[in-house]
């Protein structure tokens, strides 16, 4: 079983900073696709920020919000980013501050069926955790809402109210998964609750309760880490509301595991769907995507044949699933952050630091009769394409896929970047 700590060390690019050492210390060949990538925002470390570890939410009017682990005033931001004529302009809506806000947001943030933003701090808002290079604090979840009058500047800040500051031990710990709204308004997430000891993770539930929220625990994950250990992403949810998600390590191999929550009277039950045991994949780090016929897809950072894998789920009666491999990569640093699928049933990805440079890559698999096709996108260079794509791709009505690089870029600091077929 390796330890906690996905971040992938190949990239050669410069030393590993704060902000994305803390993420990962927490949890622990195709014909080329004919396409045009396009870098849309160059990260400058400044009121921007830096370091984007997340992926991208898309809107209805096609503008996307995004966090950046490091930067603003010093804990990270949160950026709304719109097309222009035929630019892209970046607004940096909220700055950490490291304190009672929060700091280091890296996961995705989630609009709220009231139209407004939710996410996550890995680290800040008090609470009784040890520090963690420059971060203290156990991580908060928050809400940013637009002023009340129309913004009349070239910057246009949103206010935060941070719903919930989470307290360490029994109570979980930083939270690093992309939140998930049931379909009653419900808030579901995980912690990894690295070197908290009395667990190995939590998944937690926000209830709307009086004008605010109200916290109760879905699952803890045992120390001892038979049903998982370590949840990096979180989770989704079935029409039966059942939930499903992954775990970094843990399960019968200690390799990571696929597992299920199901309501099960004033509580719920747990299911590990799957046991990793290396060949097959290993550290967990990526959620899961399902597809119309209520299978489910995932990726690992690690194992397969080196450089991390993609699976497939398929339910097989009696509450037994079969995973098949669809794609083994090689390099340093596979998938660490959930797919997408296409109207089609196509999957997109980024792996960290595969690819022919090292530096990650972007990739696709489409289904052909009973098998898939591996086709590599485009290969991030390390350069001033950016490099170290962690977080998740999204969509937009055009077919356009977008993303963001941790590092690289005009300023070393990270890029969102566009593909256009």
């Amino acid at each position: 079983m390796s330890s906690p700590t996905p971040y992938p060390q190949g990239l050669g690019r410069k030393q590993l900073t704060a902000p994305v050492a803390l993420v990962f210390a927490l949890v622990l060949a195709a014909p080329a696709w004919a396409q045009t990538f396009t870098v849309i925002h160059n990260f400058a470390g400044g009121q921007d920020g830096s370091q984007p570890v997340s992926g991208l939410a898309i809107d209805k009017a096609g503008n996307f919000y995004g966090t950046a682990s490091a930067g603003g005033a010093g804990f990270g931001t949160v950026f709304k980013l719109v097309r222009k004529n035929s630019a892209w302009v970046l607004n940096p809506l909220y700055s950490f501050a490291g304190g009672n806000d929060g700091a280091g947001p890296v996961a995705t943030p989630v609009l709220g069926p009231n139209g407004t933003l939710y996410g996550s701090t890995a680290a800040g808002g008090g609470g009784g955790c040890s520090k963690i290079y420059e971060y203290s604090g156990c991580g908060t979840i928050f809400n940013l809402k637009p002023g009340v009058s129309a913004c009349k500047t070239a910057l246009c800040p949103w206010s935060e109210t941070v719903i919930y500051h989470f307290a360490g031990g029994g109570d979980g710990a930083y939270p690093i998964g992309e939140l998930h709204f049931d379909q009653s308004g419900n808030i579901f997430g995980t912690t990894a609750d690295y070197l908290q000891f009395v667990s190995a993770g939590t998944v937690f539930e926000l209830t709307p309760s009086g004008g605010g929220w109200t916290k109760s625990l879905v699952h803890r994950f045992s120390t001892s880490g038979s049903d998982g250990q370590y949840p990096a992403s979180g989770v989704i949810s079935d029409q039966a509301s059942n939930l499903y998600g992954t775990t970094y390590n843990g399960g019968a191999h200690g390799d990571g595991t696929v597992y299920q929550l199901t309501p099960s009277g004033s509580g719920w039950s747990e299911s590990i769907l799957y046991s990793f045991s290396g060949s097959d994949g290993t550290d967990v780090a990526a959620g899961l995507v399902f597809d119309g016929a209520g299978n489910l897809y995932g990726g690992t950072t690690a194992g397969g044949t080196g450089g991390g894998t993609i699976f497939g789920l398929t339910p097989s009666g009696g509450g037994h699933w079969t995973l098949t491999v669809l794609n083994s990569f090689t390099g340093s640093g596979g998938p660490a952050s959930t797919l997408i699928m296409d109207s089609a049933g196509n999957l997109y990805g980024t792996t960290t630091a595969d690819g022919a440079y090292g530096a990650g890559n972007v990739f696709k698999l489409s289904r052909a009769g009973e098998g898939w096709v591996y086709t590599d996108v485009y290969d991030f260079t390390g350069g001033s394409d950016g490099a170290g794509p962690i977080g998740s791709l999204v969509l937009d009505a055009n077919g356009n896929l977008y993303g963001t690089a941790e590092a690289g870029g005009a300023n070393g600091e990270g890029v969102i970047f566009e593909l256009t077929p």
